[in-house]
């Protein structure tokens, strides 16, 4: 089974360490060269994605290994866990973060089924992604310059929010001068 790694996690985009108590996960299918592959992903409380992984499979092999890529990223295990209703979810969890609540009721992870969408939108303009490598590299460089620039407008007065969007573009040129 081929996996891809890449040295940039969606979580380094964040400006301080925070303690991400709900996680929101979800896996989506990707078509690369006419096969069908899934793309997983995990979203925190504040709608900031933690971790992407594109996988040839969705069985529990495949999302245990997602789980302990996700528990290395967060360095802690969360509170609760918010998925849909499919078995190798329970499974992973009950072997790799047996103390945490998973919650799987009905529209409960309406957060990471819309965290999808950014890259859908990215996917189609593109006209579908070449190769596993250039998908888990392009999903991963998005996610973390979303995190970096959606700052959540409606959470923070006008003053903090003017501050943390100097705070962004400082880092974003940072990051292009190197």
């Amino acid at each position: 089974m081929q996996q891809v790694r890449t040295p940039l996690r969606a979580s380094t985009a964040s400006q301080a360490p925070r303690l991400r108590r709900h996680l929101f996960i979800d896996e989506v299918f990707v078509r690369i060269q006419g096969r069908q592959r899934y793309l997983w992903r995990a979203v925190d409380q504040d709608g900031e994605v933690v971790d992407v992984l594109l996988q040839e499979r969705r069985d529990a092999t495949s999302s245990e290994r997602f789980f302990r890529r996700l528990l290395t990223c967060l360095g802690h295990e969360p509170r609760v866990i918010v998925t849909d209703k499919l078995g190798s979810y329970a499974v992973a969890r009950r072997k790799l973060l047996p103390g945490t609540l998973h919650d799987t009721r009905r529209y409960a992870n309406n957060r990471a089924e819309l965290s999808h969408q950014p890259t859908r939108v990215r996917e189609r303009g593109m006209r579908r992604f070449k190769s596993m490598f250039h998908a888990q590299r392009f999903v991963s460089v998005h996610a973390a310059v979303s995190n970096l620039f959606n700052l959540g407008r409606h959470l923070v007065a006008a003053g903090h929010y003017r501050t943390l969007r100097q705070g962004a573009f400082a880092s974003w040129d940072r990051a292009v001068a190197i």
